[in-house]
């Protein structure tokens, strides 16, 4: 196939939590956590600006990480016409939008509709530069780690988009199985898993689980092997539970 119709593979890291209401002060303060603790993981996230007509129209809306000015544009997300379906924010870091170096993130908090879902999702850049450095594992376990201690979620995950759709085509948050995922203690403990499959805590909340040391990629026969293997084990010791019913 050539290389120009070749798919790009993508890479995204989530949390995903049920209904959870809360006012647009607390879900600032939870933007506010996690934004001051990616800014220190790279470059590639010190910077948002809200979503526009075009670039140089989003590039004069930067997005304030903080204070009375994140809890305004929290408040601007909320839904006009349905107030349980809480707040949204959506942001972009500047960079071109044929660029595949850019990333960006969206959540959605407070919403406590029955049925629905929140969530906090990063879109990771796909090669260059930034996808270097960032499509690493220090990198993605600290992203993972900073959306599990600000958002509080019932499950995380970083991974690749191809990966997660070789592995479970059909699913919902919490049944997927991907490069880096994140599960709290209440939903069970961790069965052993196989090498090189490392785990590790995240404080006194749950446990990280990290597949491969180096890039995860479905062009890897081993990956998709490995990662269908661990999907088998998890799946198994009830870990792989949708967020919401």
């Amino acid at each position: 196939m050539p290389e120009a119709f070749k798919r790009i593979e993508s890479y995204y890291a989530g949390a995903y939590w049920g209904p959870r209401k809360e006012t647009p002060e607390e879900c600032a303060r939870r933007a506010e956590a996690f934004l001051a603790t990616i800014v220190k993981l790279d470059p590639a996230f010190s910077r948002w600006f809200e979503q526009g007509r075009s670039r140089k129209d989003a590039l004069k809306r930067p997005i304030e990480p903080a204070g009375e000015a994140l809890e305004k544009r929290v408040r601007r997300g909320r839904d006009r016409q349905f107030e349980e379906l809480g707040y949204s924010v959506w942001a972009w870091n500047g960079a071109p939008d044929d660029d595949y170096d850019a990333c960006g993130f969206n959540f959605n908090c407070g919403s406590y509709s029955e049925g629905q879902s929140n969530r906090c999702v990063v879109n990771l850049p796909t090669r260059g530069p930034n996808a270097e450095r960032v499509l690493s594992v220090p990198i993605l376990m600290g992203l993972v780690r900073s959306l599990v201690l600000a958002w509080e979620p019932e499950t995380s995950i970083a991974t690749s988009s191809m990966l997660r759709e070789a592995v479970t085509p059909i699913g919902r948050a919490g049944m997927f199985v991907g490069w880096i995922m994140y599960f709290p203690r209440s939903r069970g403990s961790v069965p052993p898993l196989p090498v090189p499959v490392r785990i590790e805590p995240v404080e006194d909340k749950g446990t990280l689980i990290v597949l491969t040391p180096e890039r995860l990629t479905v062009a890897n026969p081993e990956h998709v092997e490995l990662a269908q293997r661990v999907h088998e084990l998890l799946d198994r010791a009830g870990l792989l539970r949708p967020v919401t019913v």
